[in-house]
């Protein structure tokens, strides 16, 4: 995926007096309603601009010049630009999320019962729905997670399931081929030797594995090289996107789409995508901001989800730049912290 020169986080540092903003904050509510052009007639007669057509158009004129306008074609009426829209966000008022989809929210995490892997993927469909947008779940690491449970199970001869539970409730699960056959009691015999080696510790404790030339030592020794050889995580390791579908919906350009689902799909890119703009809690990237051209027509809305303080993963959603910024970042913002205290009590449960 193309990634050109990555541009300054807010390009809105210029402060614009309160005609202007009014003006501005018109032209992009009325644009992301209508996605058409929006003129100077229409604003004037906006309650909250309270100025003359010609007052209007001089105005338009004027931030078209500063770059926060740009007119689509001659004679029609002009868009935000990706200058525009930052302005917009950095300057909107929170919202809040509506009664309804608070209920939908709490519902869905009072009935929910599943491993933390499920819930996560069942909340970007959630999310998906609540919104209309495209959802990420960047799911947490088990960098800090400490090893609950660690358990063999014999599939056959020469095959072994090896299952870890960590405390922050995910479950992990890798298959065994191995050269040799082993018996039941061989595995279970492994099975209890690797739960006592690994209970307790985290993922980036050293673990000193028996030196045994055994078969049962030969097992264990594989199944803590598997399940320690899992290389740096950023944020989290695994991503769930809800309603791609939507992205079809949400753009008019077929190759905008291609682009936009082809990134997507590359899991590392999302993920440090995420990694650039937790620290700043919820958070908007638009357009060519984060430097992906593929997203240059796009915005995404992204909210952390901690434990114990820290971020391990996030919530977000991926539209048009002329999206409902206020509703989106309500729904990304509530989701997270469902998520959170979901995790955190997980986390306390089996810590």
């Amino acid at each position: 995926m193309s990634r050109k020169r990555q541009s300054p986080a807010s390009s809105s540092a210029q402060e614009l007096d309160a005609r202007k903003a009014a003006i501005l904050e018109a032209v992009v509510t009325e644009h992301i309603d209508t996605a058409q052009p929006v003129g100077s007639g229409s604003i004037a007669a906006n309650d909250r601009v309270a100025v003359s057509p010609a007052t209007v158009r001089s105005e338009m004129v004027a931030l078209e010049r500063e770059g926060f306008l740009v007119q689509p074609h001659t004679s029609a009426g002009r868009i935000p630009t990706e200058r525009g829209y930052r302005y917009f966000v950095d300057h909107l008022q929170k919202g809040a999320l509506g009664a309804a989809k608070q209920q939908e929210l709490g519902q869905f995490f009072q009935s929910v019962l599943a491993e933390i892997e499920d819930v996560l993927n069942q909340t970007s469909g959630l999310l998906a729905r609540m919104t209309n947008y495209t959802s990420v779940v960047v799911a947490p690491s088990h960098e800090r997670a400490s090893i609950r449970s660690a358990q063999m199970v014999d599939l056959s001869p020469n095959r072994v399931l090896v299952v870890a539970i960590f405390s922050d409730g995910t479950v992990e699960r890798h298959t065994l081929e191995m050269e040799k056959e082993f018996s039941p009691v061989e595995v279970a015999d492994a099975s209890h030797q690797l739960n006592g080696l690994l209970v307790g510790g985290a993922r980036d404790q050293r673990v000193e594995v028996p030196s045994r030339d055994t078969g049962v030592a030969e097992l264990v020794r594989r199944a803590v090289a598997t399940l320690f050889d899992v290389g740096p995580t950023v944020v989290g390791d695994q991503v769930f996107i809800g309603g791609s579908s939507r992205v079809a919906e949400a753009f008019d350009a077929v190759e905008t789409v291609r682009s936009v689902l082809g990134l997507l799909e590359q899991e590392l890119v999302v993920v440090s995508l995420v990694q650039d703009i937790l620290d700043r809690g919820l958070s908007v990237a638009i357009g060519t901001e984060k430097g992906y051209e593929s997203l240059a027509t796009c915005a995404v809305v992204m909210a952390p989800v901690s434990v114990d303080g820290g971020p391990v993963g996030a919530v977000g959603l991926l539209g048009p730049t002329r999206m409902n910024y206020r509703e989106a970042m309500a729904a990304a913002q509530a989701v997270s912290e469902r998520l959170t205290q979901r995790l955190s009590e997980v986390s306390g449960e089996r810590g």
